[in-house]
């Protein structure tokens, strides 16, 4: 049986948070108690990535193994279709279970999987960089972390907004990156991926970093393209994990998300043929 370690608040209709490769729960923290107004909120550490335990040896680490987990994390939760938003990697399988079924609604912030090759190759050479400067000596990590400024340039990448990350979160962010089992894995598994799938015909919304350094906002063109029927909106000034750059605004749109599934709007009724007719001069 698949186990994970979440953090979970809230009451209403359930709403699972997934965060991207090498991160953990904790990068929804800006806007958890925002969504947990309304949701009884589930955030997990993905297997293999903060404090959940990996896959059983020799696991793949596929998108289709990781639908077949995310479906035995819902049961195991007692979850039945929950609404899922993820970041990333995370966003990446949110689209994926929405495009099978599995989820109430999904919104997916800056999604992986809608590249081209060459954005590819740049995506997965800048994560292996972020991956090698956290196996750096400790001792480096800490004097990087500990000075503002350092720590501030060593996180533009991941946020427009670097210094709203204190130096607590930053060192337990390297602690987690420099722990992920399953980075590597699931890193040599994105060489192969590019979002192939059905359209999803529960709510979707594919909301777009403006300013991110690791999945271009033009990436957005080209997943409007394939998902014309999502909601596509852009995130102005944030960066690659926008719940730090403008939290309000990221909750927002993962509630309006829900809030289509949860209430969808009653169609207008009709207008008789009749009354069409008596109304045309």
């Amino acid at each position: 049986m698949i186990t994970v370690n979440y953090e979970r608040r809230g009451s209403g209709s359930p709403l699972v948070l997934l965060h991207g490769i090498g991160h953990r729960w904790q990068a929804w923290r800006p806007v958890l108690d925002r969504l947990a107004e309304r949701h009884d909120v589930i955030a997990l550490d993905l297997p293999g990535f903060g404090l959940s335990p990996g896959l059983p040896a020799g696991s793949a680490h596929d998108v289709g193994t990781s639908m077949d987990v995310l479906a035995e994390v819902f049961a195991g939760l007692g979850l039945e279709r929950p609404h899922l938003a993820g970041n990333s990697l995370g966003g990446l399988l949110a689209v994926e279970a929405a495009s099978r079924g599995m989820v109430a609604s999904a919104t997916a912030l800056s999604p992986a999987g809608f590249w081209t090759p060459r954005d590819r190759t740049r995506a997965l050479s800048i994560l292996r960089t972020l991956r090698a400067s956290a196996l750096a000596p400790r001792f480096v990590n800490s004097m990087i972390v500990d000075n503002p400024r350092l720590r501030a340039s060593s996180l533009r990448v991941l946020y427009e907004h670097p210094e709203r990350i204190d130096r607590m979160t930053a060192l337990g962010d390297l602690a987690a990156l420099r722990g992920s089992s399953a980075f590597r894995a699931t890193l040599r598994a994105g060489r192969r991926y590019s979002w192939t799938g059905v359209p999803p015909t529960v709510p979707l919304t594919i909301a777009w970093a403006e300013r991110d350094r690791i999945l271009p906002a033009r990436q957005a063109q080209r997943a409007a393209r394939l998902l014309p029927e999502a909601h596509h909106v852009t995130l102005p000034g944030c960066g690659h994990v926008p719940m730090v750059d403008d939290p309000a605004l990221v909750a927002r749109t993962i509630l309006r998300t829900c809030e289509r599934a949860d209430h969808p709007p009653t169609p207008e009724p009709a207008t008789p043929a009749t009354e069409v007719a008596a109304d045309t001069p």
